[in-house]
């Protein structure tokens, strides 16, 4: 039984949490500029766009019959799904902070 794409799956998981905590750490802190927090978004935005890239290429390569491997296919959308997950959070949670922003009385 072939466990590398378990092994895959975690490294890839554990980069996006990573990339996660380094956005929310720059949110947080007043020292970052505010590129520095927009650079991290986008490298989340380009890593879920990556992960579903490659979710769909293992869906056609098992849809056209050159992978029987119905394990590194559903490897390969469960990262996708969570890294969407993850980045819609974040998407969300930035669109919060600006309402409550906007509606701050100077």
């Amino acid at each position: 039984m072939d466990v590398s794409g378990i092994s895959q799956a975690t490294a890839a998981e554990t980069a996006f949490l990573n990339a996660q905590k380094q956005f929310e750490i720059a949110a947080q802190e007043n020292t970052e500029d505010f590129e520095t927090v927009f650079q991290s978004a986008l490298g989340m935005v380009e890593e879920t766009n990556d992960l579903h890239n490659s979710a769909e290429s293992a869906m056609i390569q098992f849809a056209m019959g050159q992978s029987e491997n119905t394990h590194d296919l559903l490897v390969a959308q469960s990262k996708a799904n969570i890294s969407l997950q993850y980045t819609v959070a974040v998407k969300d949670k930035l669109l919060e902070v600006y309402r409550e922003i906007m509606q701050m009385q100077i």
